[in-house]
């Protein structure tokens, strides 16, 4: 069984090498129960690997981890038993109705009949889908497949729910809906371990891992890395030609970070003070500044100037 009050989720020097290719490199991280977890990372990064390793799709090279009190390398088909997945494809069969679907993964979880009409009533009703129970899957907008596999995936009421970017390609809205979802099933307790590259939707995690080439190069709480990133002060810069106000924050000693966002450039710096000889640095270039002005660091900022960081030590 599972040890009580023991954290969801264990993770010690996970690593996952295919071929000479290192996926996962000596990932190590604690999720206790009941948190919002978020895993946020670019495409590549190693997020969906190591969340298949830790339902037990996949097995890991080196390291071990807990999972509901379970070991990863060992106890794989309990864990299964204990955390409900959603991958980002959703696993759903196209063929069946809405109520065949959820009554297909009750079948598989080992769902009591009695136990099972119960959680499908409370499935159509939390995924708003009562009215559509009787339609075919296929003929379902992106948004509601999405909260059907979200149902199927808390058919058998686990501990644990792993989404693995569950929100990728679904309108903002859609997104905005599903995330309403996710408040009320950890408002009942259950872990959620969520997979993301959405900035606003890391901002939802009560704590966030960032995670680049493999490696944790972050963990904490959104509020948590924004100031620990804030050890200094962040400029907001509008000048054209853009490419030469890089070039010419690049070069200048009161810049200790340049970065492209939009239309203009994120400066981070000592103090408020830089923002004369930053200015000047600009005009000296040749570039034309409508405004250079101090702001508050959004977690796109500490992704950027953590990314950049970690690619300026490996270089």
């Amino acid at each position: 069984m599972a040890i009580s009050g023991e954290p969801a989720v264990v993770v010690s020097d996970l690593v996952k090498r295919f071929g000479s290719f290192t996926a996962v490199d000596c990932v190590s991280f604690t999720v206790p129960r009941g948190e919002i977890f978020g895993f946020l990372g670019p495409n590549g990064a190693g997020k969906s690997t190591t969340i298949r390793m830790l339902c037990g799709i996949l097995a890991p090279t080196a390291g071990g981890g807990r999972v509901a009190g379970f070991d990863i390398l060992r106890e794989s088909e309990k864990i299964k038993a204990r955390i409900g997945y959603m991958s980002q494809k959703f696993s759903l069969y196209e063929d069946l109705t809405v109520e065949e679907n959820i009554e297909f993964y009750g079948d598989i979880y080992g769902v009591p009949p009695r136990r099972l009409r119960e959680r499908k009533a409370w499935i159509l009703e939390m995924a708003n889908l009562k009215d559509r129970s009787r339609s075919l899957t296929r003929e379902l907008a992106m948004g509601w497949k999405q909260r059907l596999a979200l149902g199927c995936a808390m058919v058998h009421e686990p501990e644990i729910l792993f989404l693995d970017e569950p929100t990728a390609g679904v309108d903002p809205i859609s997104r905005r809906q599903f995330w309403d979802l996710i408040f009320t099933v950890a408002g009942q307790g259950v872990t959620v371990f969520v997979t993301t590259h959405y900035m606003d939707e890391a901002e939802h995690c009560e704590r966030i891992a960032l995670i680049y080439g493999g490696r944790l190069i972050a963990l904490g709480s959104p509020r948590d890395l924004k100031t620990q990133y804030a050890a200094g002060t962040l400029l907001e810069v509008e000048a054209t030609p853009l490419m030469t106000a890089l070039a010419a924050l690049d070069a200048e000693p009161a810049a200790r970070e340049s970065a492209i966002f939009g239309v203009t450039l994120h400066v981070v710096t000592e103090s408020p003070e830089a923002i004369m000889p930053i200015r000047a640095a600009l005009e000296r270039a040749g570039a034309e500044v409508r405004r250079v002005e101090p702001i508050i660091p959004s977690l796109e900022d500490v992704f950027v100037g953590l990314i950049e960081q970690a690619d300026r030590e490996r270089a």
